[in-house]
């Protein structure tokens, strides 16, 4: 690697943070007036409402290597009781707790054991589990969601993106993103790393030869 690609490379990685706090903090925008019945809508993630979505992206940005590690420890090594136990502490007595100890983690650059960029994944594919089903719209910036589609379509850890779209041919409709071989899953950026990480209601913004393979993925994986 040259010296202005490791240049550029250095600059790709000290972005990234930047780019997770303006998402955080445009969450926290359009939740600032939700009412109490909105909060506890289902979200895309498991069995989660809007709330709890919320109090799980403020623990992971609340919690360093150490305290993770602790974690799992203390859960013996059970990752999901983990990630409960640490959702109920930062869920708050009310909505409005709720909200306002995420909008304290916004510029936050505490993270578990995890690359930045699958920090920034965690909160976009997080927050669209949020808005979609609260009827909420953003316009995410194609290199913020391209960056994001481009980490998930090559890897496995925490979310087994990678697996779950092998053999398909991947292709952005609004930016430079694609990748692999074989049907074609064709549609916005947004859509296609929902998709791949497993959530099945966006399969329904994609077209292609390859979108009823991937929704049937994302349904098993469910």
């Amino acid at each position: 690697m040259t010296d202005s690609e490791v240049t550029t490379e250095r600059g790709r990685k000290a972005g990234v943070w930047p780019l997770i706090h303006a998402e955080r903090a445009a969450l926290a925008a359009d939740l600032a007036d939700l009412t109490a019945e909105r909060w506890a809508i289902r979200s895309l993630c498991d069995e989660l409402t809007v709330r709890e979505v919320l109090a799980h992206l403020t623990s992971g940005a609340s919690l360093n290597s150490v305290r993770w590690l602790a974690g799992v420890i203390r859960c013996r090594f059970d990752f999901d009781k983990q990630v409960a136990m640490r959702l109920a502490e930062q869920l708050g007595a009310t909505p409005a707790e709720t909200l306002e100890r995420f909008r304290r983690i916004v510029p936050s650059t505490t993270k578990p054991p995890l690359p930045a960029l699958a920090m920034l994944g965690e909160t976009v594919v997080h927050a669209q589990d949020i808005r979609r089903p609260l009827g909420i719209r953003r316009d995410h910036p194609i290199e913020v969601v391209t960056r994001v589609a481009e980490y998930y379509h090559g890897t496995d850890l925490v979310v087994p993106a990678k697996g779950r779209i092998g053999g398909l041919r991947l292709v952005a409709n609004d930016g430079p993103f694609t990748t692999g071989s074989g049907p074609l899953v064709f549609g916005s950026t947004v859509a296609l790393v929902m998709a791949m990480t497993g959530r099945a209601a966006y399969c329904d913004d994609l077209e292609g030869d390859g979108v009823d393979l991937l929704r049937e993925r994302c349904r098993q994986a469910a």
